[in-house]
């Protein structure tokens, strides 16, 4: 069967591409599906106009074409869907912070495709940065350390002071964000069980470095920080109603810009079950509370059948 050959526009020098002349469904041809997952393995997150199409069922649709899909641990679904996570600007859906999608799972998501339904007239941009290149970008010395760095990451940390929500907003979060209490051990650098290159497991999940006191482990995290997020890493996007993002949540971090005051922005996300993280030296991810071990055993079951 002959290769898909895909109409990619590099959107930025180190990271992001948007994917032209493609109608996103359940049906596209699996040639399709590949040259797609290749082209994000190269630039870690691509960008689709156009797709008005999609409805929730057809996001779904597409999504299970990349395995299996997966619910927010926490977060109730969508109504009417299976595992769709709705964004609503108007119930508090205002993630701007950096981070990697559900890092306080073990086995967090693979993969990310979000879909913009109500966008700003201006400003809701989203910014995504290259966790593989910030790695390289490292100083031999630091990229040492990291090499045996261990972080703590939890679902359960100052959400009031990363996202100044209101006293509503900040007891939604309470009932619903931290209905369980995830704590999972990830080596601070990965390698990428597909492309073999080594990323940087970090973001606002991060409660702490595994070994250093809490004022030497914000030092240390503020510089590793530093690297991933400077500009020349980075791509943003300026959403249209109907646009699709597909990322590589093992190689990325994203940050949704809260700057567009009170105008509505909704967006549905269906993620992709991942797979452990593995350390340079072979060593697994390590679950910490219950309710983290009660996940892991629920995303292997889903992977083996």
């Amino acid at each position: 069967m002959s290769e898909a050959v895909l109409d990619l526009h590099p959107v930025a020098g180190r990271i992001g591409a948007e994917v032209r002349n493609v109608r996103l469904s359940g049906s596209l041809a699996q040639t399709s599906i590949d040259a797609i997952r290749a082209a994000l393995l190269q630039y870690k997150v691509l960008f689709f106009r156009g797709q008005q199409h999609l409805d929730d069922a057809d996001q779904e649709a597409f999504a299970r074409r990349w395995g299996t899909l997966v619910a927010h641990p926490t977060v109730p679904v969508r109504n009417g869907t299976s595992a769709l996570l709705e964004l609503d600007s108007e119930t508090g859906g205002r993630a701007n912070s950096w981070h990697t999608d559900v890092t306080f799972d073990l086995a967090y998501p693979q993969v990310s495709i979000l879909r913009g339904v109500v966008i700003p007239a201006a400003g809701g941009d989203t910014v995504w940065a290259n966790t593989a290149q910030a790695y390289l970008d490292l100083p031999p010395a630091l990229r040492q350390l990291a090499d045996n760095l261990w972080a703590l990451h939890t679902n359960a940390y100052d959400y009031a002071s990363r996202f100044q929500v209101n006293a509503a907003g900040l007891k939604r979060y309470e009932e619903v964000f931290t209905s369980t209490i995830y704590e999972t051990e990830h080596p601070v650098v990965r390698v990428h069980p597909e492309t073999g290159e080594r990323t940087l497991v970090l973001g606002h999940f991060v409660k702490k470095l595994l070994g250093y006191p809490t004022t030497d482990s914000e030092q240390l995290l503020k510089i590793f920080d530093s690297y991933i997020t400077r500009l020349e890493n980075t791509v943003r996007w300026r959403w249209s109603v109907g646009d699709v993002a597909i990322w590589d949540n093992r190689a990325t971090q994203h940050y949704a810009i809260n700057d567009y005051g009170d105008q509505h922005r909704v967006v549905r996300r269906a993620t992709i079950a991942g797979d452990v993280p593995v350390s340079i030296d072979g060593r697994r991810s390590v679950a910490r509370s219950v309710g983290e071990a009660a996940t892991a055993k629920a995303v292997d079951k889903a992977v083996s059948v």
